[in-house]
């Protein structure tokens, strides 16, 4: 954008690039701490379905009706209230919790993940939670059994189980 004044013409700064990238190393060392706490909808199902341990626990943070509601199929159901007197008896801490909570505009799995981590669990959290769990076409589990959607074309590939990321 220009602006154009009486005495002087001057280019305002791309929105984008107002604040510079950051530098290479610390890019690099933001997005590597990045993939250290967080893992996506597609990762987790992947690992659960390519059979044999797939070496984490996925736990549902939610409520007792949010978790009828729908929840990913062997996912452990602890509300982020009770992780405190439950999670010791729940969870083994040799193995990493994979936390989810109802998508991105949620931050419970965020605060179970805190919550396990105080308590000396490794912990990751799923991203995108249980929406982006059904949008993209994952089957899930509901108080009157197994449902699942047709993959939304905005969060999946249409004619591909890989999006290629």
């Amino acid at each position: 954008m220009t602006v154009t004044t009486a005495t002087s013409t001057a280019t305002a700064p791309n929105p984008v690039l107002r604040v510079a990238p950051a530098a290479p190393a610390a890019a690099a060392a933001y997005f590597g701490a990045s993939l250290a706490f967080h893992a996506d909808v597609s990762d987790v199902a992947s690992a659960l379905t390519a059979g044999g341990d797939p070496g984490f626990v996925v736990l549902d943070s939610r409520s007792t009706e949010s978790w009828d509601q729908g929840h990913v199929p062997g996912a452990i159901h602890l509300p982020t209230a009770l992780i405190p007197e439950q999670a010791e008896r729940l969870l083994d801490k040799s193995v990493p919790v994979v936390t989810y909570c109802w998508g991105p505009g949620c931050n419970g799995a965020a605060r179970a993940a805190l919550a396990l981590a105080e308590l000396g669990f490794q912990v990751k959290e799923m991203l995108g939670g249980f929406e982006y769990w059904a949008r993209e076409g994952f089957a899930y589990e509901t108080w009157e059994g197994r449902e699942q959607r047709v993959a939304d074309p905005l969060t999946s590939p249409v004619d591909s189980e890989d999006c290629g990321c």
